[in-house]
């Protein structure tokens, strides 16, 4: 993968029953997910826009606002400016229209 691929540019949430060892499994927040108390997801802009939706209290979403880059088209360097929050790197394993599979460090 030399660049990113056009359908990471989407809102995705964390399909936590399908993760493997060191291995997190996001789908397209529309998928038809099983019930739960809540889940993590992300926003992925084209413009280097990052949101975190981590969750708050009393399960209810919380948005961190961040920003993404890349420097070989198979990770991310994600660092959320003027929020105590640490930077992270996310490694592209896979990504398609209806699967992101990343392995974060």
């Amino acid at each position: 993968m030399s660049e990113l691929p056009a359908e990471l540019f989407q809102q995705w949430t964390h399909s936590y029953e399908e993760d493997t060892e060191g291995v997190a499994v996001y789908r397209p927040a529309d998928y038809p997910f099983p019930a739960a108390r809540g889940r993590r997801g992300m926003d992925i802009a084209a413009d280097g826009t990052f949101i975190d939706h981590a969750i708050g209290g009393a399960d209810v979403p919380d948005i961190i606002p961040g920003r993404w880059s890349t420097a070989d088209g198979r990770s991310l360097a994600i660092s959320f400016p003027g929020a105590a929050r640490p930077d992270r790197r996310l490694e592209i394993l896979h990504c398609d229209d209806k699967l992101l599979k990343v392995r974060a460090s």
